[in-house]
């Protein structure tokens, strides 16, 4: 689920920066984008945009670093994923081991044996990809949107890439669109 919050968080703006003839907004926008964007916080929600930085009081310098220390009020947009929560996503990658599914920014693996209650086959041609089902036909492939429930989170707060998310289709009224009776949109 996305949701706009406003925190407030300290960045560093090094000693280099202060030199350089621009505003100290103009460092604090930069640094807080870089400090901030595109990384999971302690709660484990997602950041993708912050925005109306803002410097809160004097910022501190610490002897021997020489950079300042600047407490930052911030809007910012995150994407937050609870344990057993129902999402949509899209298939992005068929592998041996399952499809890959992107919800909102991350990805996440749906684990061929938590598509269908049944046993499925992975395919792996060059000209398609897809897991089927060998009773029932049902099948997803690259593009396929998909509703499921997170089951597992691993978050890695300091690379959000290696981040694990594990995703469930088994249960009634989860799965490809298709199965669903819902439309692509």
């Amino acid at each position: 689920m996305y949701s706009l919050v406003t925190r407030e968080d300290t960045i560093r703006i090094p000693a280099e920066y202060i030199r350089a003839g621009r505003k100290l907004e103009e460092h604090i926008d930069e640094l807080a984008h870089d400090a901030f964007e595109g990384r999971f916080d302690e709660n484990e929600d997602y950041t993708l945009l912050t925005f109306d930085h803002e410097a809160v009081g004097r910022g501190k310098i610490i002897h021997g670093d020489g950079a300042i220390y600047q407490n930052v009020r911030f809007k910012a947009l995150i994407f937050t994923m609870d344990n057993n929560e129902v999402i949509d996503g899209a298939v992005s990658e068929i592998s041996e081991y399952g499809a890959f599914v992107r919800i909102g920014p991350v990805e996440a693996l749906l684990h061929k044996s938590q598509i269908l209650d049944e046993p499925v086959q992975v395919h792996l041609g060059a000209q398609s990809k897809r897991i089927e089902g060998t009773q029932s036909g049902k099948h997803l492939e690259e593009g396929s949107p998909v509703r499921s429930r997170i089951v597992s989170k691993s978050i890695n707060q300091n690379d959000p890439r290696s981040s694990k998310i594990g995703l469930n289709c088994k249960m009634e009224g989860l799965g490809a669109f298709g199965w669903l009776g819902e439309e692509d949109d």
